[in-house]
């Protein structure tokens, strides 16, 4: 029995109590959504979270909404026409304190779909919401969900040796995490899937907050991870730059210069770690682009080629397809 069979088996006679969580967390109803967690995900809160969408946009074509609240963290599943093999797991940014849902997650799944392959855009937990162990909670939902999407590989019609991430600003540094930190042990196995490896074959990561006790730290996003009065040892523990290792995937970072919210020393200093550990890693850097231009970037701008580049990039590693 294969690893996505034994799941369905072990799960299936929970299906029925899942389908209201699993409605709860859909944005919009009929999403084909993927629930992490078979029960009450890890150090849940004793008080409710009540979820929130607020909307930034007022063009029904182009959506921006952002996401709070999330008290059942799920995958958005995004399928292409014709599947290639090759998945990739979207994680929006927000600074830890939202979750970016269009701009960094569905907005990108089309061009991912055109290319035959298939997205899920991850709704992990926010750290401040009341969670015990605050500054695991997303890197626990990444971790789960790169396992289950290689446990249901065949259903998905993927490979499990083809699995993408690709992050945004803060959603960045959580796939830096999971590039750097796939096997600490952030929870306690729910069922066989947990067996699988968290590694993603390849890491992407767009205006990446990396560092979390350097100077050029994103503020904002480290309080909400760690709480405003986190120690010095905490902070370096979180700093993506100080955990490459041999093991690191081949990673993809994408800068502007004139980024006014994450400096880009923060995709500075992790090519730099990444060159010193001996780990394959490509570097763009742009002069203009500002932040989170991952959709609607003046198509001028030269910035605007990033998706073409981080495809090339990821046939060249062997995970996309021509």
């Amino acid at each position: 029995m294969t690893d996505g069979a034994t799941r369905r088996a072990l799960l299936g006679g929970g299906m029925a109590l899942l389908a209201s969580g699993i409605a709860r967390a859909q944005i919009v109803p009929g999403d084909e959504t993927v629930r992490l967690w078979p029960g009450t995900p890890p150090g849940a809160p004793g008080a409710a979270i009540t979820r929130k969408v607020e909307a930034r946009s007022t063009d029904p074509a182009h959506p921006h909404r952002w996401v709070t609240g999330i008290d059942t963290p799920v995958m958005v599943v995004r399928r292409p026409a014709r599947p290639n093999g090759a998945a990739v797991l979207l994680l929006p940014g927000g600074g830890y304190g939202f979750v970016s849902y269009d701009n960094e997650g569905t907005e990108q799944t089309a061009w991912l779909n055109a290319r035959g392959i298939t997205a899920f855009i991850l709704l992990y937990r926010l750290p401040g919401e009341g969670w015990s162990d605050r500054a695991r909670v997303p890197l626990q939902d990444a971790q789960r969900a790169i396992r289950l999407i290689r446990a249901d590989a065949a259903r998905w019609r993927i490979d499990s040796r083809r699995v993408a991430v690709l992050g945004f600003s803060a959603g960045g540094h959580l796939a830096g995490s999971l590039a750097t930190r796939h096997a600490e042990a952030t929870y306690g196995p729910v069922d066989r899937a947990d067996a699988l490896s968290a590694r993603p074959d390849i890491a992407g990561m767009m205006y990446p907050v990396v560092s979390m006790a350097a100077p050029f730290a994103h503020g904002g996003s480290r309080d909400n991870l760690l709480g405003r009065n986190a120690s010095e040892a905490a902070r370096g523990a979180a700093s993506v730059e100080r955990a490459v290792t041999a093991d690191t995937p081949a990673a993809f970072l994408l800068h502007a210069g004139d980024d006014p919210v994450v400096p880009v020393a923060n995709s500075l200093a992790l090519y730099e770690a990444l060159r010193t550990a001996g780990r394959p890693v490509d570097l763009h850097l742009f002069a203009e682009g500002g932040h989170g231009f991952a959709y609607g970037i003046p198509p001028a701008l030269p910035a605007a080629a990033w998706p073409e580049l981080f495809h090339a990039w990821g046939m060249r590693q062997g995970i996309f397809a021509a």
